[in-house]
C-alpha cells in the first residue's frame, strides 16, 4: 500500500546549519516518490515565505501542501482547507502585544506583515530562516482583513497571560521567541486529516515527519510518528521512530527504514 509522507520543514526537511535540504534527503524522497507514495510538505510557514522547496519543486516531487499548521490546506492551485482566526481573538490578541510593545507577525490569504518589528525578531526569519524581508505593519491594519496565522514574539512564560482570553484558538510552539498562533481546530493533525480525504488514503497510510513542538499533533495522529535526532526530548517522546538529525541524513534513514524506497 502507497503512502502518503507529511515532511515539515525547518529542522526536519531543511537544515538550520546549511539553509538547504540534505541531498540525501532529496535523493531519498524521489525514490520514495517514485515508488508511488504521496509527498506532503507540513509546516507552520504561510505560502509566502515557502522559499527554500526549491529542490524538491524543481523535480516537481511535492504533491501537496500544509501551511500555517494546518490552517490553510492546498494541493496545485486547488485550496482543500482555508479556516481563519476568530476576529474577536484577533483582535484581543493584536490589542495585547500593542500594550505589552511585542513584535507581533499577521498572516493572511496571500500577505505577511510585521509590527513593531524589532531588529532581533526580524533577524529570526531573515537571517535564521532565510525569509525574504517581511513588510512592516501597524498592530491596527491587519485586523482589515482576514487573518489565518497569527505569530507574537512572547515567551512561553508570557504567553500564559493572554492563553487564557483566547479559547477560539491553537498555540503552537516551535521557537523559544515566538508562537504560531490559529484558529482553533487548525493543526497538522488537521491538515493530515484534510490532504488524506483528498487522495482517498486513510490515517494508517500517513508518515509524519517533524523536530518541533507544533510537530506533535501530527506525530501523534498519523500511522507512524518519526521524530528527528536533532528534535527535543517532548517531541521524541511522542514518536514511534527516532531517527538521526536532519544534518546525519536523517530523512534518508528513516526513508530506508520505514521501506518506502
Amino acid at each position: 500500500m502507497n503512502k502518503a509522507l507529511f515532511f515539515d520543514i525547518d529542522g526536519t526537511l531543511v537544515s538550520f546549519e546549511t539553509h538547504k535540504i540534505p541531498q540525501s534527503a532529496v535523493e531519498a524522497i524521489a525514490k520514495a516518490k517514485a515508488a508511488g507514495n504521496k509527498i506532503i510538505i507540513s509546516t507552520g510557514r504561510p505560502s509566502a515565505i515557502i522559499n527554500n522547496l526549491s529542490q524538491l519543486e524543481d523535480k516537481n516531487l511535492i504533491d501537496g501542501y500544509i501551511t500555517m499548521n494546518g490552517a490553510y490546506c492546498y494541493v496545485g492551485d486547488q485550496v482543500l482547507y482555508r479556516h481563519p482566526i476568530p476576529q474577536e481573538q484577533a483582535v484581543e490578541l493584536s490589542h495585547f502585544c500593542k500594550h505589552k510593545g511585542f513584535p507581533c507577525i499577521f498572516v493572511g490569504e496571500h500577505s505577511m506583515t510585521i509590527a513593531n518589528p524589532k531588529p532581533w525578531a526580524i533577524s529570526i526569519f531573515t537571517d535564521d530562516m532565510h525569509t525574504p524581508p517581511i513588510p512592516f505593519t501597524d498592530y491596527e491594519a491587519p485586523l482589515r482583513h482576514t487573518l489565518f496565522q497569527i505569530s507574537p514574539f512572547f515567551t512561553a512564560e508570557q504567553q500564559k497571560e493572554i492563553e487564557p482570553q483566547l479559547p477560539g484558538c491553537e498555540l503552537g510552539r516551535w521557537h523559544p521567541k515566538f508562537v504560531d498562533i490559529t484558529a482553533r481546530g487548525c493543526t497538522k493533525a488537521k491538515g493530515i486529516d484534510i490532504i488524506l480525504n483528498h487522495f482517498g488514503m486513510t490515517i494508517d497510510d500517513a508518515i509524519a515527519f517533524g523536530d518541533g513542538g507544533n510537530d506533535i499533533p501530527m506525530l501523534r495522529h498519523a500511522g507512524i510518528g518519526v521524530a528527528m535526532g536533532n528534535a527535543n526530548t517532548e517531541v521524541k517522546a511522542q514518536a514511534n521512530y527516532i531517527t538521526a538529525s536532519i544534518d546525519d541524513d536523517g530523512i534518508a534513514h528513516a526513508i530506508e527504514h520505514l521501506g518506502l524506497l
